[in-house]
Parts: structure tokens; C-alpha cells; sequence
């Protein structure tokens, strides 16, 4: 993967927008009150574009999307002693965060594919909801705010109008 910065593990994320402009995002089930965009690693010979369309499915269960967009450099966040303790542990490696690549896709159906427990993959979250690009900043766990505000620079240009933020929906379990 070209430019990849060292020490950091290989991940992409998805800002998933629905056709008002909202931005896909959900709870940790291990992180209570933090909100994120879909992100997953990238498994080994896996291609960023491809890796975010797989993780999306995985994680939300949504298989309609295009991508429309990418940031065309990687970002990085690091991550806290704590959760780098956790996570090195997890993933048997020595990061010290994540590079990412960021996609915006653009959600083709309506939302009722949403699945958060769709056993490809341990479930993640706990609820979703479309919000407003500064929500989804808000709402950011504080080491990925600078990530999430970038990401929001970048594709700007394609939020047409502005979003209004929706209701919480909860698992469908």
C-alpha cells in the first residue's frame, strides 16, 4: 500500500451518506456514548477500496452503496496508553494507531438494510443514526475528532444543502 505511515496498523473508513445529506453513524458496544463512522482493518493483500465496501457490510449490513469520493492521503490518529495497551494486545502488534483510508459512499436504498448483527462478523455497535456532519465531529471519541474533521473537509463539496440529524435507531437483534 503506497505511502503507508509506519507503525500505524492499515485501516479504512466509510462516511456513508443516505440521500439527505446525513452521515451514517453508530455506537460502540464497548465504548457507551461514542459514535463513529464504519472503519475496519485491511486485511493482508486487500485493496483500501475493497476493504471498505467489506467493511461496511460486516458492520452494518448495508451492501448498496457506492463510493464516490476518497481522501486522497492516508490520516492517522493515535491512540491513547490505554487503548494502545488493548489493542496491541488484541491485534498481536505494536501500533501506535491507525492510517486510514477514507471513502465517502452514497447509501443506493433505503435504510431497512441496516443490519448491526449481521454473524459475518462480531457486532460492534449498539445503535445508528443519521446526523449532520458537525454531529458526527461532536459526537467523535476525542483521539479521532482531528481524523473526523479532516474527513469533513474533504468531502464537503459533495454534502449538497445541509443534513438534518435523525432519530437513534437501535440494533435490529
Amino acid at each position: 500500500m503506497e505511502d503507508l505511515p509506519q507503525g500505524y496498523r492499515p485501516n479504512v473508513g466509510v462516511c456513508l451518506i443516505n440521500s439527505h445529506n446525513q452521515i451514517f453513524v453508530a455506537s460502540r458496544l464497548n465504548v457507551p456514548g461514542a459514535w463513529q463512522m464504519p472503519q475496519g482493518g485491511i486485511e493482508d493483500g486487500e485493496e483500501p477500496k475493497l476493504a471498505a465496501i467489506r467493511e461496511l457490510r460486516e458492520e452494518t449490513g448495508i451492501a448498496s452503496a457506492e463510493i464516490i469520493a476518497e481522501v486522497p492521503k492516508w490520516l492517522t490518529y493515535d491512540f491513547p496508553p490505554p487503548v494502545k495497551t488493548k489493542v496491541n494486545r488484541l491485534w498481536g502488534g505494536e501500533w501506535h494507531g491507525q492510517a486510514q483510508k477514507w471513502f465517502l459512499m452514497q447509501l443506493r436504498d433505503d435504510d431497512i438494510e441496516v443490519n448491526l448483527a449481521t454473524g459475518e462478523a462480531d457486532p460492534e455497535f449498539a445503535e445508528w443514526k443519521w446526523a449532520s456532519p458537525e454531529e458526527v465531529i461532536e459526537e467523535a471519541i476525542d483521539y479521532k475528532r482531528p481524523t473526523y474533521e479532516e474527513v469533513m473537509r474533504t468531502f464537503k463539496p459533495y454534502f449538497q444543502g445541509s443534513a438534518i440529524s435523525a432519530k437513534c435507531k437501535s440494533a435490529k437483534w
